[in-house]
């Protein structure tokens, strides 16, 4: 989906549902930024994440062919690309899990 999109869906979930939480999370390990809405739609409760990280360019493979050695993958971020996710949830009852 489209960057431009996702405050368009915001501000559309805000106006017809009961918005419960709104966040924004930070992982600063990953450089990854991660927006979520939980809200009561019309399938039961709901959340919708929209996470936004880096673009990977490279990635480099340290490893040795003998057997228990341990492998290292680097990787080479951009850094004024970023790649975006969208993601639809919807609690479980029975599982009480998101899925």
């Amino acid at each position: 989906m489209h960057p431009d999109k996702w405050p368009e869906i915001r501000e559309k979930i805000k106006s017809s549902f009961v918005v419960a939480s709104e966040r924004l999370e930070k992982d600063e390990e990953r450089s990854e930024q991660t927006e979520i809405l939980e809200f009561q739609g019309p399938l039961g409760k709901m959340k919708v994440e929209w996470i936004s990280r880096p673009k990977v360019l490279n990635t480099k493979t340290h490893y040795s062919n003998r057997i228990g050695s341990n492998v290292q993958v680097d990787y080479v971020y951009s850094p004024d690309e970023l790649t975006h996710t969208f993601k639809v949830y919807q609690w479980d009852q029975a599982r009480e899990d998101w899925q």
